[in-house]
This record gives structure tokens, C-alpha cells and sequence, in this order.
């Protein structure tokens, strides 16, 4: 997964390579979703465990139809209405045959209930370990669930 080539919000071009080392908490994000204050606790999440190796990596998508128009548009409002210090990657698509490279691997991962494939709505959560395991979590979970605080301690420990 390290050499898939992503973008960030402004568009500077990197890897994931870039986070290898880190506990990463990809989650297709959407600023005009039911979900969106979810946010929220991403942020918090990032505050919390930033500096013990984890980050949050936000991959704003409009395969919902759920998501602004323009990177700047989208930038402009994680920060004023969420104050998201998170990078963010640029508008992705996370289904179907021209979906990015990156959720091509991301969705081979199972949930708890032991399904993979498709992204089921925005905010589903794919925490991905510096070893390569993936543990997935979908939209309804929200970010500082136990569940998810578990796997991001355990990771950290």
C-alpha cells in the first residue's frame, strides 16, 4: 500500500508511504452529510493521539452526491466549521471501477460482521496499522466509539 500515489487537499503529491509509520485513520468524509458532525471527534481523535503516532487522513468523496464542488470550498469548511488540522487528500471517488487505488485495497478489508467490498455511505472508517492489517469500521460507528479507541490504543501501545 506504501507506493500508492495520493494527493493532498492543496495539491501537493505524496504516498502513503508518507504515514507508514504511523496508525492511520482513512474515512471518506462529506461536508453536507447527516454524518458530517463527525468531524468533530476525528479532530479530537487527532488532538488526543497525534503526537503518539496516529493521524487521521480525511478522503472527502461525492459518490453520496454529498460533498462540495472545489478543494478550496471543502478546505474553507473543515476549518471554519470543524477546525480540522487532519491532512486531507483531494476529492476521490471510494466505489466502483475507477475508485481510487488507495479504497481499492481499503474495501478488501472485513468489518466486524466479517463483510468486505464496497464503501457503504460517508464516514466509514478504515484504520490501517503500520504492519498492514486493516480494521474496518462503517459509517454509523463513530470515531471515538470503544471499539475504535481500542484499536488506536492497542496499535499505540
Amino acid at each position: 500500500m506504501n507506493d500508492i500515489s495520493l494527493t493532498t487537499l492543496n495539491g501537493t503529491e505524496t504516498t502513503f508511504a508518507a504515514y507508514g509509520d504511523k496508525v492511520v485513520l482513512v474515512v471518506n468524509v462529506a461536508s453536507r452529510c447527516g454524518l458530517s458532525p463527525q468531524y468533530e471527534a476525528l479532530e479530537a481523535l487527532q488532538k488526543k493521539y497525534g503526537d503518539r503516532g496516529f493521524t487521521v487522513l480525511g478522503v472527502p468523496s461525492n459518490q453520496f452526491l454529498q460533498e462540495l464542488k472545489t478543494s478550496e470550498d471543502i478546505a474553507e469548511y473543515c476549518s471554519a466549521t470543524w477546525g480540522v488540522t487532519f491532512p486531507m487528500l483531494e476529492k476521490a471517488k471510494v466505489n466502483g471501477r475507477s475508485r481510487h487505488p488507495l479504497y481499492k485495497e481499503l474495501v478488501k478489508a472485513k468489518d466486524s460482521t466479517g463483510k468486505a467490498g464496497p464503501v457503504m455511505w460517508n464516514f466509514e472508517k478504515f484504520l490501517v496499522l503500520p504492519n498492514g492489517e486493516i480494521k474496518r469500521f462503517r459509517p454509523t460507528t463513530k470515531p471515538d466509539a470503544p471499539e475504535v479507541i481500542d484499536a488506536i490504543e492497542s496499535a499505540l501501545a
